[in-house]
C-alpha cells in the first residue's frame, strides 16, 4: 500500500476480520469534503482513514484553471480547525487552496492513503459494518464510511451527433488551464454557468481573436461583492427563507445590480434564483462577464446542435466554424459503480441525504460535497463533517 502522505501513524489498515471496536471510519476521497470530515471525526477521538485514488489530496483542485479563485470569501471557506491565512486575501487562489490543503493534512495529522481506489461499498457480512473493495485486491472493514468523492468527479461532454467528425480542437473545461493555447483563435464556450462564464473572460483577457458562449438556459448573474458585501453573505441569510420571497428578492437585485444584456443576447431569466438553485442551478458570480458581454467581446449564442467536420451547427441553425470548443457542460458524480446497488441515490445519481443523515437501509453510509448550496460548498462541507462526526459519536458513544 502506498505510503500515506500524513505523519500520523502508519500502521496497515485493519484486515477484513478484524470486527473490534477499533475498526476505522473510512473516507472516500481525499478532497476538501473528505479531508474536513477525517478532522472533524479525529476531534472526536474516532480514528479515520482517508482512500484518495491520486497521488496527491485535493486532486481536481489541482486541475482546475490557473485564475480560478473561490467565488466564496475566505473567512467563510475555511474547514473545521483551521482559519486561511489573512495573505491569501479575501478571494482565496487555486494554488493557496491546494495549499491549505496540504496544510490542514499536516495540522491534523490526518491519515491519508493515496493511490487506492474504492470501486464498491458493501454492507459487512457481520452486518456491524462496512467492506470496501478497492484497487491492489484490497478489502478493507470499517464501521462507518463517507462517501467524498466530489461533486465535480467525471467530466461530461453531451453526445452531440457528428462530435466525433469535428476537425477543430474539442475539450471539456476540465482540461483547460490558461488562454496562452488560444491567443489569436477564434473559441467557443459551451456553457454559461460559473465555468463557461469565467473561461469565457480568461479568454478574452488573453488575446483569443473572437469567444462565443453557448447558451442552453439563461442564467441568473449576481455580482460576487456589492459594495464590500459579498453574494455569499446573502446566500447565508436567505438559506432558508421560503423560494418564492427569495425569488422575488432576488429579481429586484438584479434589475439594481445588473444591466439588461437582452440586446447582447443575454436577457434576465424567466424563472427565479432561488427556484433554480433548488434545482441545482447557482447563479454566476461576475467576474467580468457582464462587461465583456456588454462590451461585445463575448458573444452569447444559442445552444450546440450539432457538428459536421470543421462546422459547428447552433440550435438556431446557425453554422460557426471556431477552432477550438471548450465544453463547460459539467461532470457527473458518477456514484452507480460505488453505491448504487444500496438504493441511495436519486434518479439524478445524487445521494439521498448528507451531512449526519444516513439512508434508512444504509446506517452508517454518509455523504458530503454533493451539493452546490447558494451559501458555498466549502463552508456546507464544513458543516457536514462536524454533524458526521457529531452523529457517529453519538453512535458509538
Amino acid at each position: 500500500m502506498p505510503d500515506s502522505t500524513s505523519t500520523a501513524d502508519s500502521s496497515p489498515t485493519p484486515a477484513p476480520t478484524d470486527i473490534t471496536e477499533h475498526r476505522p471510519v473510512y473516507v472516500i476521497g481525499g478532497g476538501p469534503g473528505g479531508l474536513a470530515a477525517a478532522a472533524a471525526l479525529r476531534a472526536q477521538g474516532a480514528r479515520a482513514v482517508v482512500l484518495e485514488k491520486s497521488e496527491n489530496v485535493g486532486a481536481s483542485w489541482r486541475r482546475h484553471y490557473d485564475r480560478l479563485h473561490l467565488h466564496t470569501t475566505r473567512r467563510w471557506s475555511a474547514l473545521p480547525g483551521l482559519t486561511m491565512p489573512r495573505r491569501f486575501g479575501r478571494w482565496v487562489a487555486r494554488d493557496d487552496v491546494v495549499r491549505y490543503l496540504e496544510k490542514y493534512v499536516e495540522h491534523h495529522e490526518l491519515e491519508v492513503v493515496t493511490g487506492v481506489e474504492v470501486t464498491r461499498v458493501d454492507r459487512a457480512s457481520d452486518g456491524t459494518g462496512w467492506q470496501l473493495t478497492a484497487s491492489g485486491g484490497r478489502v478493507l472493514t470499517g464501521r462507518a464510511v463517507v462517501v467524498a468523492t466530489g461533486y465535480n468527479h467525471t467530466p461530461r461532454i453531451p453526445d452531440w451527433a457528428g462530435r466525433d467528425t469535428f476537425t477543430g480542437e474539442l475539450l471539456h473545461a476540465s482540461d483547460y488551464r490558461n488562454p496562452a493555447p488560444y491567443a489569436g483563435k477564434d473559441v467557443l464556450v459551451v456553457g454559461i454557468g460559473n465555468t463557461g462564464a469565467e473561461i469565457a473572460v480568461d479568454l478574452v483577457e488573453g488575446g483569443a481573436s473572437r469567444v462565443r458562449i453557448a447558451v442552453r438556459t439563461v442564467p441568473h448573474i449576481v455580482r460576487r461583492s456589492t459594495a464590500g458585501w459579498p453574494a455569499q453573505a446573502t446566500g447565508i441569510l436567505v438559506r432558508r427563507l421560503p423560494v418564492r420571497l427569495v425569488d422575488r428578492a432576488g429579481r429586484l437585485m438584479a434589475r439594481a445590480a445588473v444591466p439588461d444584456l437582452s440586446e447582447q443576447g443575454l436577457p434576465r431569466p424567466d424563472t427565479g434564483l432561488y427556484s433554480r438553485v433548488k434545482d441545482g442551478a447557482i447563479p454566476v458570480q461576475d467576474v467580468g462577464l457582464i462587461d465583456a458581454v456588454r462590451g461585445g467581446r463575448v458573444l452569447p449564442v444559442p445552444t450546440v446542435d450539432s457538428f459536421d467536420k470543421d462546422t459547428v451547427v447552433l440550435a438556431d441553425g446557425t453554422r460557426i466554424t471556431p477552432d477550438a470548443v471548450i465544453a463547460a457542460t459539467g461532470y457527473r458524480r458518477a456514484l452507480e459503480g460505488l453505491v448504487g446497488h444500496l438504493d441511495v441515490l436519486d434518479a439524478r445519481g445524487r445521494p439521498v441525504v448528507h451531512g449526519g443523515r444516513t439512508p434508512k437501509q444504509a446506517p452508517g453510509l454518509y455523504f458530503t460535497g454533493f451539493t452546490n448550496p447558494i451559501s458555498g460548498m466549502f463552508r456546507e462541507m464544513a458543516l457536514d463533517a462536524e454533524k458526521i462526526a457529531k452523529r457517529l459519536a453519538k453512535r458509538t458513544g
